[in-house]
């Protein structure tokens, strides 16, 4: 079914590829009204594979609140190249309006030469909205919220709610929920468009809003923020100051978009590899980046050679038991990631977690641990005895085999809690990590298990 998703996905991206060839190549009478039926994503997405004049064509051709929000999908450089192309004037229409936090994580990304003329295109309000924006931190609640949203008086009645919400029309374009605040701006409550259209119109907005409305502080970690709106099943939040004031909102459209960044993070961490790195990363500063976490893990390997040249007189009398040394090593270290990414996907999810509950997984990944080593190490037992033509050398595999997926299984588990709770963030306890420290345990045990029935095996 994804598959199949993904096809049509392609075809359509085709399509509109060929479409849009049509269409720059005709009138521009006629792009302009074609160019209104798509979406902002989809023209974005189409955007670097068009020439210079191509791309101002295009440009030229959409609306400014059409251009606003397919500016708001391109990469920074892109963002900049297509203000660049519409002229100041046009630019300046633009970016006031752009949805304010997406003009703050524009400009953040921009020199600050840059910076300072595009917010001196913009009025003044709007300008000093998306600087104080910069000004919170970028993966906090105020880092992601906007300005763009209705609020009511306690005291107004609905006629005058409704009159408000006609008046800023193009703030509820994306808004979900109305907040009501005191004569502070405090938060009081919150309410719908159905609340609205189904009251009176006498009725005060006091007595039709919900009291109990959840918020955030604006220096709420955006993670955290996004749990909210899946624990919740939000479409926005408010965002409040100290002293409840209410100073923004945060949209389900940027919570989305948290949710990918966190997921990006968190893989790369498992991977071992930077957060920093995509498509357009210079080879020698993606190499930079990587070599770090690289070399750790090849000291850790030379561990590993260590570790086979103090068993070698074993080796050289039992040759056999290289032959299964790569499974070993390999099933330690996929049973220590299963558990890893069981372990961070918990406390990502949970972040705060008791004792109680960290006994349990403890029991519940040994448990595990036993029952898979019992099943795997019987199997190869079997297999390596019958191979070999010796019961006890398939009995030193599977005992082996055995206690390594035991240790593999509880590393992946004991590691990530402990980095845990010294507040480091678990994804570091990264796959190659686990399964480099595993190839260590898991050979030691091998090997001394051999050693232990050297005797019997010769």
């Amino acid at each position: 079914m994804i598959d199949e998703t993904k096809r049509q996905h392609a075809d359509r991206r085709t399509e509109l590829a060929a479409e849009a060839s049509r269409l720059l190549a005709g009138d521009e009478k006629r792009m302009r009204a074609q160019l209104e039926e798509w979406a902002p994503y989809d023209i974005a997405h189409l955007y670097p594979g068009l020439t210079i004049r191509e791309r101002s064509l295009l440009l030229g051709a959409l609306e400014t609140e059409a251009l606003a929000d397919v500016i708001s999908e391109l990469d920074t450089d892109s963002q900049l190249e297509a203000l660049q192309l519409v002229g100041a004037a046009r630019a300046a229409e633009v970016l006031n309006r752009m949805e304010n936090d997406d003009a703050a994580d524009m400009l953040a990304d921009v020199p600050d030469e840059a910076k300072e003329y595009l917010l001196s295109l913009m009025t003044r309000d709007e300008s000093d909205m998306v600087r104080k924006l910069m000004a919170y931190g970028p993966e906090t609640a105020g880092g992601l919220m906007t300005n763009r949203y209705v609020w009511f008086r306690e005291r107004y009645t609905v006629r005058e709610a409704v009159e408000k919400v006609k008046a800023f029309a193009e703030l509820t374009k994306h808004v979900h929920y109305f907040y009501v605040v005191d004569e502070e701006k405090r938060l009081k409550g919150s309410l719908t468009y159905r609340d609205l259209v189904l009251a009176r119109e006498d009725q005060r907005v006091a007595d039709l809003m919900q009291e109990k409305v959840v918020s955030v502080p604006v220096d709420m970690d955006q993670e955290e923020v996004a749990m909210l709106f899946e624990d919740y099943d939000l479409l926005s939040v408010p965002v409040v100051d100290r002293e409840n004031r209410l100073i923004g909102i945060v949209t389900v459209d940027d919570v989305i978009d948290v949710l990918r960044e966190e997921a990006n993070e968190d893989i790369n961490k498992l991977s071992a590899s930077d957060k920093t790195i995509d498509f357009r990363t210079a080879p020698l500063t993606a190499a930079r980046r990587r070599l770090p976490w690289l070399l750790m893990l090849l000291v850790l390997g030379l561990v590993s050679g260590g570790i086979i040249s103090r068993f070698e007189r074993t080796l050289d009398q039992v040759v056999a038991l290289t032959f299964f040394m790569p499974m070993i090593a390999g099933m330690t270290g996929n049973t220590g990631t299963q558990s890893l990414a069981v372990v961070v996907r918990g406390l990502t999810a949970q972040k705060q977690i008791g004792r109680t509950t960290i006994v349990r997984l403890l029991w519940r990944e040994l448990s595990v641990g036993l029952l898979i080593g019992a099943v795997c190490g019987t199997g190869i037992a079997v297999v390596a005895g019958w191979w070999q033509a010796s019961a006890v050398f398939g009995l030193v595999v599977g005992i082996s085999l055995f206690l390594t997926i035991i240790i593999g299984t509880m590393a992946g588990t004991v590691i990530p809690l402990l980095l845990h709770r010294l507040k480091v963030d678990p994804a570091v306890a990264s796959g190659p990590l686990i399964t480099t420290l595993n190839d260590l345990f898991s050979l030691t045990v091998y090997f001394s298990t051999a050693t232990v029935f050297l005797s019997y095996l010769t």
